[in-house]
């Protein structure tokens, strides 16, 4: 395997960032003494200690020593206009003077209105609320084996469905693992829930085809991302997705496709939409929060009803307390509307910038004599794309198609993308998770002029090292 030792050029960085940043240090330490880690999201928990944020507008958050952080993480990936935009903080303002927005316990007409929205522009025929998208890809799950009668589940390696039982299994690459993406990826997991879970390989279709020959007549569900998520920024093929569906209905199995972070990101609208391949059921979360904590379950009618009253509620998706949350919902209703009513102008820019922040990376970091691929691209059929994935290969003519190659420690340097990088660009006050971030409408050209100039200072202080 191929290694660099990064503990010398980490250590400097550490130290110089602690200079940099001693209040976030500081109440960092603070947390940790009340808080596992020092918070509540570990992917949020960099080392050695996070930003602390105070204010967060348009492009840019403040942390407590007063930087402005021109930020490419943007909410997990959820602004799709960037931080608090008034489009939406002035009507929850406007709802909270007027005794709205807060929790009651009741149903509303917001409800209603913001599933209508959600069903004209994914094609789908019911939806249920909830919260997180984690919540969502269980609930699918769930329905599924209920519909189907059967116990099986199938994902993707490099595929993230959320901490829930039926999605922890092959989320990581192992390099001591069959294929790389068979692994439990936590404790206390039942096993009898994993052992029903199938990894198959994402954009391969004779590959799906086996596991259906030798799976199909047990398989509840197939759950995948039309464009891949957390594992690597990939858009499906046209003929993956074809297949799945096609083998769905063979078989009997129920097509999920998770559109998290694909949702209303490409179009507003679903993204299957644009491929022309419509799932049983969907889950929706992140930009359709407009900034908050909202998600959804939205499919067919005669498999979301198995969680209604016609059916005797044979599945328990009966909510939690702030499922169908007013503000949340309110937050909903004038993203995705605004969304619909602007789409001519938003997608057009955030593919024009997406674009030439991909070519950017790659170009800056070869010039410094650093080999660096981007996935993120649109593929053939998705029109342009916000997001931008930094990869590091060894070799400037490793290929770069599915999870296994970018997560494969032999082929490219993971060290680098997942823990120097991020850390090298926080002392040029940019912010990227993991090598990875989203352009929003907030982002300028002058933002991405100093994108660049940070993507240069830090592959000058990595080359010193190398």
């Amino acid at each position: 395997m191929k290694k660099r030792d990064y503990t010398p050029l980490l250590a400097d960085l550490a130290e110089a960032y602690a200079r940099h940043s001693p209040k976030s240090r500081a109440i960092h330490e603070r947390a940790e003494e009340v808080l596992v880690d020092g918070g509540s999201h570990s992917l949020r928990l960099i080392e050695p200690f996070p930003p602390r944020v105070v204010s967060a507008r348009g492009a840019y958050i403040t942390d407590e020593d007063g930087h402005s952080i021109l930020d490419f993480w943007q909410g997990h990936l959820a602004n799709i206009l960037g931080h608090n935009p008034s489009v939406v903080t002035a009507m929850l303002a406007r709802a909270l003077e007027e005794g709205v927005g807060l929790q009651t316990g009741f149903s509303d007409r917001l409800q209603a209105e913001t599933a209508e929205i959600l069903c004209k522009q994914t094609g789908a025929e019911r939806v249920r609320f909830t919260t997180s998208g984690t919540l969502a890809t269980m609930y699918t799950i769930i329905l599924s084996r209920a519909f189907t009668g059967r116990d099986l589940v199938m994902k993707v390696g490099g595929g993230w469905h959320g901490a829930q039982p039926w999605a922890l299994k092959g989320v990581d690459y192992h390099t001591n693992s069959e294929n790389g993406f068979q692994r439990i990826e936590s404790g206390g997991v039942p096993l009898a829930v994993v052992d029903k879970v199938i990894v198959s390989g994402f954009n391969d279709p004779e590959r799906l085809r086996e596991h259906f020959r030798e799976h199909g007549d047990r398989l509840a569900c197939f759950i995948v991302e039309p464009f891949l998520g957390a594992g690597g920024f990939k858009a499906a093929s046209l003929e993956y997705l074809q297949t799945a569906r096609e083998l769905c209905h063979q078989y009997g199995a129920v097509l999920i496709f998770d559109e998290v972070i694909s949702g209303f990101r490409f179009c507003a609208g679903s993204a299957g939409s644009l491929y022309g391949v419509q799932p049983d059921l969907a889950t929706f979360g992140k930009i359709v929060g407009g900034g908050m904590p909202q998600a959804a379950v939205a499919g067919r009618a005669d498999i979301m009803n198995l969680a209604g009253r016609q059916s005797g509620s044979k599945v328990r998706f009966s909510g939690g307390t702030y499922s169908g949350h007013p503000g949340s919902l309110l937050a909903a209703k004038t993203l995705m509307t605004y969304l619909v009513e602007h789409e001519a102008e938003i997608y057009p820019y955030l593919a024009k910038t997406g674009q030439r922040a991909r070519e950017m990376a790659t170009a800056i970091f070869e010039e410094e004599g650093i080999w660096a691929r981007c996935t993120g691209d649109g593929g053939d059929v998705l029109p342009g794309s916000s997001l931008f994935m930094i990869h590091f290969p060894y070799d400037k003519d490793t290929e770069l198609e599915r999870p296994e190659d970018w997560s494969d420690p032999t082929n490219c340097d993971v060290i680098l993308s997942h823990k120097v990088l991020d850390l090298a660009l926080l002392l040029e006050d940019v912010f990227l998770s993991r090598s990875h971030g989203a352009l929003t409408v907030a982002h300028t050209e002058a933002d991405l002029d100093r994108l660049g100039d940070a993507f240069r200072s830090a592959a000058r202080r990595i080359r010193k090292y190398r």
